[in-house]
């Protein structure tokens, strides 16, 4: 009787284009896809050995998942997409909408929150932007490739001799409402001065993945970041976005989780989630 497949869960926004659209997987590895809490959820019931997971579940369940050494997904500043829309002053916020789509940003926005210290109402609700808080709420949380094409329709279009304003970005909805939008990692580097790790690729202690994946990984990230003019220009055309600002938004991205990314990572740990078990990561081999 043959081996079960490795079976690889991928969060496949845009963010991670450089490493996932190339990627070719090798023979006895199979991969789904699905939004973050889902494939938090596959990882942690075993229907997926590997997950590029919301770092804050790793933190969560540490005792039992360790992630790959040097892959990741985070920021030194704005990301651009994971956004607090928002009618009032932040410490006027009363009702913030919050999406179920990703616990990350929520952990985030609530660590942030006490840091501040606001207290506002948290709620579930999906929509975009612009319904929920026509519907009522003076704050709403985006995330993904819907955030980033929120944000712009918040500050766009923007002018020739500049790539991204300069935060927090104000403007107008389509509806004419006022609206600003809060960058939280941006906030968090002004809180902190490290980068956000938004996620990272985990897996199972006892279940680690065969390095022909790992492998695979690494040339797929070295061809899309050697090649991320193409990534942008096709994502953005799937976005509705000028190539211009999917660029600068890939650009922006650190993908190979270096030890400022890991000062990030347990800063917000010992924020987020207190008592937390020790952060564990495979060996760190060469490139290869």
């Amino acid at each position: 009787m043959s081996a079960r497949p490795y079976r690889a869960g991928w969060i496949h926004f845009t963010n991670v284009a450089p490493i996932l659209d190339s990627l070719a997987l090798p023979p006895g590895v199979t991969a789904l896809t699905g939004v973050p809490t889902q494939m938090n959820a596959a990882l942690l019931s075993g229907q997926v050995d590997i997950a590029n997971i919301s770092a804050v579940e790793f933190i969560r369940h540490a005792d039992v998942l360790s992630a790959l050494p040097d892959f990741s997904v985070a920021v030194l500043g704005p990301v651009y997409s994971v956004n607090l829309f928002h009618t009032v002053p932040l410490r006027k916020l009363r009702r913030v909408a919050l999406t179920a789509q990703s616990a990350m940003s929520v952990a985030l926005l609530e660590v942030l929150l006490r840091e501040w210290g606001l207290s506002p109402t948290l709620e579930r609700a999906e929509g975009e932007a612009e319904t929920l808080l026509a519907a009522g709420y003076d704050g709403v949380l985006r995330i993904g490739d819907s955030a980033l094409r929120e944000w712009y329709g918040v500050v766009g279009p923007l002018g020739d001799e500049q790539t991204m304003p300069t935060l927090p970005h104000a403007g107008r909805a389509a509806s004419g409402q006022s609206v600003t939008v809060t960058d939280l990692a941006e906030e968090w580097f002004r809180l902190t001065g490290h980068p956000f790790t938004f996620a990272v690729w985990a897996y199972r202690k006892d279940n680690p993945p065969p390095p022909a994946l790992v492998q695979a990984m690494r040339v797929a990230r070295r061809e899309g970041i050697g090649h991320l003019a193409d990534v942008a220009e096709r994502h953005a055309r799937k976005l509705g976005l000028p190539v211009r600002v999917v660029q600068h938004y890939l650009w922006n991205f650190r993908y190979h989780l270096e030890e400022a990314d890991r000062l990030g990572l347990h800063e917000f740990a010992d924020k987020a989630v207190p008592g937390h078990a020790e952060l564990t990561f495979g060996a760190r081999p060469g490139e290869g």
